[in-house]
């Protein structure tokens, strides 16, 4: 093996490497966190018995770890056939439906929120748990087909086709043989699933309001409308200890995992109930999608395009400060920036976290990073939110006036997307390039760019198309950081579904099908970009 010496220079640019993420995340995360949860908790713990003994504290939690696992559960059962039918069998079209199945997960939440409103409007699920439960499922069921079914994709057949030689039925073949060696592969989606569905925001206060309510939205009505920060730094804290925990299982489960790429087989007689029922499932997933765009063409006149003529104003009673094409300008200009904040940040903490240290310290430092960068998918939004407007008010950082603060709280989110796309490749690249590059007298600068970013180049164009999309449609954070004259179109939308009045309506599902729309386009170059790569969804 070629060794080469470590240069000062290579020296420098790990430690720098390490400062960017570090520093990033102390400053716009840890900081607004801790000092949400500092000012709430100012008097002790004992604010935790006071908020925990209301019942509808109690009633909260109770709803929201109920509601996360059902949608966990449900996400399971329908996912398992999609997997199969995706992932382990060949036919024309079978990549169009993947991407049609990862859609979903995709959409911004308020979109799904305002699709569900508007499919069961009228009907006894309208504002009930069960609408939540299933945009909750919608959501997430792709987290499912896509890593049970890259799982399965490469598990060998050859054990399954032994059994059926000696006479087991494919039911038994599945339950004894196939299932168990999926487990940690589901286990993992669960997960995240749960996770997904635990911190939920826009979709629950969308389809449940204060009737049915999470501990994030609780946060949220804490918060903006009660100004109770003792009570939303309990639940903050709660909430952060069941991210931490959940993150945890999804690591320890995930690193059992193993994958072996194998072919795709033609369908068989076999495969019938699993085709069939994944015909039904991504059928059900096109009927909210169609139900908003259907509706968005409806006026008091017949169907016609009266609604998207009228996103030019500014509502019905002037609901509105600035007409919704602005307000998509804004998103555009906000996603962009934060884009651009998440693949340096991520480019950076992803190159030092491909490098594999001999020291026992330094592994163990590069593996607390890599759990850090996690954290801010299952923090609350809100919390970070509110954390920014306590924290980032005085020189030097004093923030609040700055259009940079709402993209800088999108990049948050969009941060752990660009790692988890971009370090399954470089941990992937051969290290002997790098020093056979060093021997050669490439200096640092030109090992970086020649080996590592080119390498890198494909995946980070579709790790900023993820990060573009997730910035398009984040509401938790923006809903309190974006200035009344520079709303984004998810905010937009909100205020538009809570005011009354027929033209509002209309105006916030035009609204949503078009950031549908936009999110959609951005997520199919992704997935033509991801084509040949090793990806993290």
């Amino acid at each position: 093996m070629i060794h080469a010496r470590t240069s000062p220079g290579t020296v420098i640019a790990t430690v720098l490497g390490v400062v960017v993420p570090v520093a990033f995340l102390a400053v716009f995360f840890a900081w607004p966190v801790a000092a949400m949860i500092g000012r709430g908790l100012a008097d002790g713990l004992g604010g935790f018995g006071e908020v925990f003994s209301r019942p509808r504290t109690l009633r909260l939690v109770g709803l929201t770890l109920g509601q996360a696992a059902l949608a966990s559960i449900v996400c399971v059962v329908v996912g398992l056939p999609l997997a199969h039918v995706l992932y382990r069998l060949t036919f024309r079209g079978r990549a169009l439906l993947r991407a049609l199945v990862i859609l979903p997960f995709v959409l911004p939440t308020v979109v799904v929120g305002v699709a569900f409103r508007t499919l069961l409007r009228d009907t006894p699920l309208d504002g009930s748990f069960a609408a939540i439960l299933l945009a909750l499922v919608f959501f997430n069921v792709a987290v499912v087909v896509r890593t049970v079914g890259s799982a399965w994709e490469g598990l060998d057949p050859r054990q399954e086709d032994a059994a059926r030689v000696l006479g087991a039925t494919p039911a038994r073949v599945f339950l004894t043989i196939t299932l168990p060696r999926l487990g940690p592969s589901i286990a993992a989606a669960a997960s995240v699933v749960f996770l997904f569905c635990a911190t939920a925001f826009g979709v629950v206060l969308v389809l449940g309001g204060t009737r049915f309510g999470t501990i994030e939205t609780e946060i949220y009505l804490l918060t903006t409308q009660f100004l109770d920060l003792r009570a939303a730094s309990v639940l903050s804290v709660t909430q952060l200890a069941i991210v931490v925990v959940l993150l945890a299982v999804v690591g320890r489960v995930r690193g059992s995992t193993q994958r072996r790429v194998t072919v795709a087989r033609a369908p068989r007689r076999q495969d019938a109930p699993a085709v069939v029922a994944a015909v039904l499932v991504a059928a059900a997933l096109a009927v909210p999608v169609l139900a908003l765009v259907e509706r968005s063409l409806r006026t008091r006149d017949g169907y016609g395009f009266g609604n998207y003529a009228a996103l030019g104003g500014t509502g019905s009673r002037n609901a509105l400060v600035v007409p919704v094409w602005v307000a998509l300008g804004n998103s555009l200009a906000t996603a962009v920036q934060a884009t651009a904040i998440a693949l340096v940040v991520g480019l950076v903490a992803a190159l030092v976290l491909s490098r594999r240290p001999r020291g026992p310290f330094a592994r163990r430092a590069l593996a607390a990073l890599d759990g850090a960068l996690l954290l801010p998918l299952g923090v609350s939004a809100v919390t970070v939110g509110f954390g920014f407007l306590i924290t980032l008010n005085a020189p030097p950082l004093d923030l609040r006036s700055s259009p940079i603060l709402v993209p800088i709280a999108q990049a948050l989110v969009a941060l752990p997307l660009v790692v988890r796309t971009v370090l399954p490749v470089l941990r992937s690249l051969d290290p002997r390039l790098r020093e056979s590059a060093a021997v050669l007298g490439a200096a640092p600068w030109r090992v970086l760019r020649d080996v590592d970013l080119a390498t890198v180049a494909r995946p980070a164009f579709a790790a900023a198309g993820f990060a573009f999309a997730v910035a398009l449609g984040e509401f938790g954070a923006t809903s309190f950081l974006a200035r009344p004259d520079r709303p984004t179109l998810p905010v937009v939308i909100f205020r538009l579904i809570g005011l009354p009045g027929g033209d509002n309506l209309g105006m916030a599902i035009a609204a949503s099908v078009i950031l549908a729309a936009v999110t959609v386009a951005v997520v199919a170059l992704v997935e033509r970009l991801r084509v040949g790569t090793v990806g993290a969804f």
